[in-house]
């Protein structure tokens, strides 16, 4: 099976094409996309009559800029023809309209990736939008990426894993809404008049998710002293494995979203949950990736045994030590992962040293996957706030709560009398603190993790020569 993965990668490869940042009209276009960008406000208008504003003439001519270098970089991309030509069109109506709030919903609504999803196959992108995990504003971004699609990845997804809107995606070259952590590209950050009745797209990083586990991987597996099998050493020193994992972590954890018993699940229906809630629905999809990650494995395809152990590294060492601690449901998830297998011997920490039981390591994270989903599958009879208390209490067997929380306290401390809504206020920013353990690794890989803040593929390899 490997040696067929192996052929199959090598086939099915778009041509070489001439490089979209090599071509001069590239620097023209993100120079100018970067003059323009401190011009906006958080809505992407421009307001001339702002302290320190720009003269409207410079700021048509640099949009005039970013029109021209479209036009010359189009021909080099005739798939994407259609959306350049929108593009065009929506870049000269925001500066005929005197820079108002930008409403690029057609160019958008031109943009289909999805539909063309071919191994190494070139996007220049460029809109007005907020960076998930990056830039909160809607301010104009240029970002130049490749598709990353092997054929053993589409006849999974043909075959088990039906994603027809995911599109893994690499880094070639960004505006400064990318030098940031974000690792995602999605239609709903994007400034537009009106939202699509629904989506057709989505894409993730998987170079910058790789170096980015690779690097604070790296850290851990030293500071811990964890002692790893020579497979998966190889592994976390290898991009273009890490990133074969993530791409396919990513596509399956994607569609777990609207797959399984999801009445509950706060990212579909769009209500306002507790932030555990969304801590236990992204730790479900991400164990459900795990789960299948082991059939895979199981069935012979090597990506199966990579991704088992980027979730739990990402999970367990990146996760709960990255960002704030106000309502931070990843890093929720990635401590009740650890508490469990913890709990379970699966994972010791003694004489200063983590130790992994390599062998139950599958069975236990399945088993912790297996109560995410008995209690989703139980919940279908309950009221909400009941269910609520449920995930509470699966989440505070393993995790200790904050000694003054209410929601500890039981249903007799909260004033049932309000809409479940209104209780999730009474949720402290951080119910579930760190444990010592956790506090200890934090201090120690703080910098690794901020380090890590634009990395991408290339610039990963440069700092590890």
């Amino acid at each position: 099976m490997t040696e067929i993965l192996v052929q199959v990668g090598m086939e099915g490869k778009v041509p070489p094409q001439d490089k979209v940042v090599d071509h001069p009209a590239w620097p023209v276009l993100k120079g100018a996309v970067e003059r323009i960008r401190p011009w906006q406000s958080k809505d992407g208008s421009i307001d001339f009559d702002a302290e320190g504003a720009p003269e409207r003439t410079a700021v048509e001519e640099a949009v005039s800029e970013v029109v021209r270098a479209v036009e010359e970089l189009a021909p080099l991309l005739p798939h994407d023809a259609a959306y350049h030509e929108a593009l065009v069109k929506d870049l000269r109506r925001w500066a005929d309209g005197g820079f108002q709030v930008p409403d690029f919903l057609d160019s958008l609504l031109a943009f289909q990736p999805a539909a063309d999803r071919q191994d190494g196959l070139q996007h220049l992108v460029v809109f007005p939008m907020y960076t998930q995990n990056g830039n909160p504003d809607r301010n104009l971004e240029a970002v130049v990426l490749r598709m990353v699609w092997p054929e053993w990845l589409a006849e999974l997804e043909a075959t088990r894993y039906d994603n027809p809107l995911f599109c893994g995606i690499t880094f070639e070259d960004f505006t400064a809404g990318y030098d940031t952590n974000s690792a995602v590209l999605f239609p709903e950050t994007i400034a537009v008049r009106e939202a699509p009745e629904r989506f057709s797209w989505g894409g993730i990083f998987c170079d910058r998710e790789a170096a980015r586990f690779r690097r604070v991987t790296a850290a851990a597996v030293d500071l811990l002293g964890l002692e790893l099998p020579e497979d998966i050493a190889a592994m976390v020193h290898d991009q273009e494995r890490c990133q074969q994992a993530f791409v396919l972590w990513d596509m399956v954890h994607d569609r777990t979203h609207s797959h399984g018993d999801l009445p509950f699940d706060p990212f579909m229906i769009k209500q306002r949950q507790p932030f555990w809630m969304y801590g236990l629905e992204e730790l479900r999809c991400d164990l459900t990736a795990f789960k299948e990650a082991v059939q895979l494995d199981a069935d012979g395809f090597p990506q199966g045994r990579d991704v088992q152990y980027a979730v739990l590294f990402d999970r367990m060492f990146r996760f709960p030590v990255t960002g704030e601690r106000v309502r931070n449901y990843d890093g929720l998830g990635g401590q009740l992962l650890f508490a469990y297998l913890h709990k379970h011997d699966v994972v010791r920490w003694t004489d200063n040293k983590l130790s992994i039981d390599w062998q139950r390591a599958p069975e236990i994270t399945n088993q912790l996957c297996a109560e995410i989903e008995t209690l989703y599958r139980d919940g279908i009879d309950r009221p909400k706030l009941v269910h609520w208390f449920a995930a509470y209490e699966l989440v505070s067997t393993y995790l200790a709560p904050h000694p003054g929380s209410k929601w500890a306290k039981g249903p007799e401390a909260l004033d049932l009398s309000q809409p479940p809504r209104k209780l999730v206020d009474d949720v402290l920013a951080d119910e579930f603190p760190l444990s010592m353990f956790y506090e200890a690794l934090q201090k120690k890989l703080k910098n690794v993790i901020a380090s890590t803040k634009g990395i991408t593929a290339e610039t990963a390899e440069r700092v590890a020569a």
